[in-house]
């Protein structure tokens, strides 16, 4: 269990699409573990294994206090509301910014657990928000690409702007 390096915004991998999973062992439950307490240490609520240099699609998402972190292997939207909304987004490779972002209101998603038994999820609100959002990542599109070409380069400046004074 450790708190890994985090990969910072301009880094080309962030770029990358990232693998499939094909093994469901140990090394991929403490990849799973690494993952949340890196997230937490971040802080964030989601990460994917690409935000720490690892090109494999795996997400963990922290975003209920009772349920704790789920972690998702290998997931794929299958289906995606027509109803969409407006939610402010930001990563864990590009700390300190953020802005509204918009997404699906509702999604389903099917993925495997940690042991490789398939898994299926339909999702509203900020989960929703979240599965686009890593799904995303794990395709190579990093989220400000959802943003204007004028919000994306402001949010840039912001972002060179608070990496500088840190």
């Amino acid at each position: 269990m450790t708190i890994r390096p985090i990969v910072r915004y301009p880094d080309p991998r962030l770029a990358l699409p990232a693998q499939p999973v094909t093994v469901f062992d140990d090394a991929l439950r403490e990849l799973a573990t690494d993952l949340t307490q890196t997230m937490h240490a971040a802080p964030g609520i989601g990460i994917t294994a690409p935000h720490i240099g690892i090109s494999l699609r795996v997400v963990v998402l922290d975003l209920d206090p009772i349920d704790g972190a789920r972690t998702y292997v290998n997931p794929e939207i299958i289906w995606e509301s027509d109803e969409m909304i407006l939610h402010q987004e930001g990563s864990v490779s590009m700390p300190g910014v953020n802005d509204d972002v918009q997404r699906h209101a509702r999604v389903r998603i099917s993925y495997h657990d940690l042991h490789g038994n398939p898994q299926a999820e339909e999702s509203a609100g900020l989960r929703a928000v979240c599965h686009q959002h890593e799904i995303d990542q794990l395709n190579g599109l990093f989220w400000i690409k959802r943003l204007s070409r004028l919000k994306r380069e402001r949010l840039i400046k912001r972002f060179e702007k608070v990496s500088r004074g840190s």
